[in-house]
């Protein structure tokens, strides 16, 4: 197989584990506490991170305290706010309406970018932002709306705004930590994070569900360490750009495995609000691919 085919594969694989969290999280939210289930998913998950790390030979790197208290945060927010908001979430509204939220991740990072950090707004992001706003609205603005799936779809649009602080605070690094470094921080930080923060709101739990522990250890394992090998095994193969590309496949492997696996209706907003966000995921991707083309 050709080297760009296979990383077409690993980066679609990615990419899958990444829709399928939508899942998980609904899975544990009907039998977890947010913040305990968070703290579980970084306990399972730091140990292979320190393996993979032990394999190959990688070192944590001198950071100045700047950079400590910047990662600290990114833990805080990317990691255990993500799932914690994403989870809690999911206790209201449809991991179908969620799949297509958290879609819309590649955008709101940019329109934060654009925010925070003074950038020039370029016309495609502002298209970006105008179709992933039009997809939410038709999620949020869907007569199928329940009483509880607004506050349910704003706590997970909650996660997309921390995993986008997350990147966000990644350009803040004077110090580059390689993905592997980073990704082992976030787990170990983040179990510390978690841990303090179930103990304190949700007290020591007597007993899980069967299937909320069994869906904690497969976000542990599968999206969060399966799902980084196969990502950057993928990104080594073809161009950033090209890669961006398939974050679109995100949100609709999490409104399949909605439909597939849950048995959620599949209703016309959703099919539509998801077409929305594709539109802007991919074209902002095929943008900046000319864009890097033309230098």
């Amino acid at each position: 197989m050709q080297r760009h085919l296979q990383g077409y594969l690993y980066l679609t694989l990615a990419m899958i584990t990444v829709g399928s969290t939508v899942i998980a999280s609904r899975v544990i939210a009907s039998g977890m506490p947010p913040f305990t289930a968070t703290a579980l998913r970084f306990a399972a998950a730091f140990p292979f991170f320190l393996l993979l790390m032990g394999m190959t030979g990688t070192r944590l790197p001198s950071l100045p305290l700047r950079d400590w208290i910047i990662v600290f945060v990114q833990a805080g927010a990317g990691s255990v706010g993500y799932t914690t908001l994403l989870i809690s979430g999911l206790k209201l509204t449809t991991a179908a309406d969620a799949g297509v939220i958290i879609g819309t991740l590649p955008v709101v990072a940019g329109a934060l970018s654009v925010v925070v950090l003074r950038e020039t707004p370029r016309s495609s992001m502002v298209l970006a932002i105008v179709l992933a706003t039009t997809g939410v609205l038709f999620i949020a603005l869907s007569p199928d709306a329940g009483s509880g799936s607004l506050p349910g779809n704003a706590l997970v649009f909650g996660a997309v705004i921390c995993e986008s602080l997350f990147i966000l605070l990644n350009k803040n690094l004077s110090t580059p930590i390689s993905a592997l470094t980073q990704s082992a921080l976030m787990t170990g930080i983040g179990f510390g994070v978690a841990m303090v923060a179930a103990v304190l709101a949700e007290g020591v739990p007597r007993e899980f569900s069967a299937g909320a522990m069994s869906a904690v250890i497969y976000y542990a394992l599968v999206p969060t360490v399966v799902g980084f090998i196969l990502w950057y095994a993928g990104a080594e193969r073809v161009s950033g750009v090209e890669a961006s590309l398939f974050t679109a496949v995100a949100p609709v492997s999490a409104l399949l495995m909605a439909f597939v696996i849950l048995g959620e209706p599949l209703h016309s907003n959703q099919v539509a609000g998801v077409g929305c966000v594709l539109a802007a995921v991919l074209g902002l991707g095929l943008f900046q691919r000319r864009a890097m083309a033309a230098k």
